[in-house]
C-alpha cells in the first residue's frame, strides 16, 4: 500500500501508542506526545535550514541534495515523487519512538529529550551518516541530564497478543528495509545467553519466557536496533554487532542488574558501526532508494 517503509512503521507506531493508552494503566499525558512530536518537527526543520547554509553540518538532509542514485530501468518500479521535507518523516518515528519509550512527568524534560536526538543526527556523524540511532540518543540524554526521566521495560506486560501484534507489524517494516537479520541475530544471540545462565541457575523455563516476551525489549529488537540509517551497511558487519549488542546487554542486566540494558548497550556500541562499516563495505541504506537497489 505504502511506498516508503517509514509510513508502515509510523502507523504501527501510532497504533501502539494508542493501545498503550487505552489498554495499559500508563501514565503518558497526551500533550507530552504532542510535545515530542512538535520538538522534533521544529528541531529538524531548523537542522534543515541551517545545514543548508552550512552543508558541513548535513548534506544528506538537505531536501535539494536527496536524490534517488540508481536510474531507473524499463523493468524498474515507477519510483515515489519526490518529498518536499523527505527527512520529516524520520523525525516524526523519533518523535513516535521517544512517546513510546521514555516516560517523564515534565514537558521540558521530553524536550530535551527530542532536540538531544535530532541535533545528534546533524551533528554526530560520520561520511554523512549519523552514529547513534536518534531515539536512543534522546531517551540517554534525558535520562543523564534530567531527574524526572525513566524507562519503564514492564510497560506492556505479558500479554501474548501484544507480542503477536509487535512481531506482526515489525516483521513487515522489516521485511521492507531488509534488516531482518539483525533482530533474528539479536534476539536468537541473547535467547541463548539467557537460556545458558537459566540452566546454570536451576531455573525454570517460565523465567525465560518472562525476560524473553517483554514488550519494551520487542519494540527494541523490530523497531529501535533495525533503525537502516544507523546500524552497518553490511549483513557480516550487522550479525557481529548484533550479537554485541545482546552480549553487552546481558552483561549489563544481569551482572551490574540494569533494567533498560538493552538501551545502554546499543548507546555505548553505537560507534563500533563506523569501525564496522571500514572493515566490510557495502551501499549505504536509502529510504528512496530501497525499491530501485539492493544490497548484494
Amino acid at each position: 500500500m505504502f511506498r516508503d517503509a517509514r509510513s508502515y512503521q509510523m502507523l504501527f507506531l501510532c497504533l501502539f501508542l494508542v493501545l498503550g493508552i487505552a489498554t495499559r494503566d500508563w501514565t503518558l499525558h497526551p500533550g507530552i506526545i504532542l510535545v515530542a512530536i512538535a520538538t522534533c518537527l521544529v528541531t529538524q526543520w531548523a537542522a534543515l535550514v541551517v545545514s543548508s547554509q552550512f552543508p558541513i553540518l548535513g548534506s544528506q538532509f538537505n531536501p535539494a541534495t536527496q536524490t534517488i542514485a540508481t536510474p531507473a530501468t524499463p523493468d524498474s518500479p515507477t519510483p515515489s515523487p519526490p518529498h518536499p521535507f523527505p527527512s520529516l518523516p524520520s523525525a516524526l518515528i523519533t518523535a513516535l519512538g521517544l512517546s513510546l519509550l521514555l516516560r517523564t512527568d515534565h514537558c521540558s524534560t521530553m524536550m530535551v529529550a527530542a532536540i538531544a536526538a535530532i541535533a545528534s543526527k546533524f551533528l554526530l556523524r560520520f561520511r554523512g551518516k549519523h552514529i547513534f540511532n536518534p531515539a536512543n540518543f534522546g531517551i540517554v540524554a534525558a535520562i543523564g541530564l534530567t531527574h524526572d526521566a525513566w524507562v519503564s521495560p514492564g510497560q506492556w506486560g505479558e500479554g501474548s497478543w501484544y507480542i503477536l501484534l509487535f512481531l506482526a507489524t515489525g516483521g513487515l517494516v522489516l521485511q521492507k528495509v531488509g534488516r531482518w537479520d539483525t533482530t533474528v541475530t539479536f534476539l536468537g544471540s541473547y535467547a541463548c545467553l539467557e537460556a545458558v545462565r537459566n540452566l546454570w541457575l536451576g531455573w525454570t523455563w517460565d523465567v525465560w519466557l518472562h525476560r524473553l516476551t517483554s514488550g519494551s525489549l520487542l519494540l527494541f529488537a523490530l523497531f529501535m536496533i533495525t533503525d537502516p540509517r544507523t546500524i552497518p551497511n553490511a549483513r557480516t558487519s550487522r550479525i557481529l554487532w548484533a550479537v554485541a549488542i545482546a552480549l553487552l546487554t546481558f552483561i549489563l542486566r544481569n551482572i551490574f542488574f540494569l533494567p533498560t540494558a538493552v538501551f545502554w548497550a546499543l548507546f555505548a556500541l553505537a560507534p563500533l558501526s563506523i569501525l564496522l562499516d571500514l572493515l566490510w563495505e557495502a551501499p549505504r541504506f536509502e529510504w528512496k532508494a530501497r525499491e530501485l537497489r539492493v544490497e548484494s
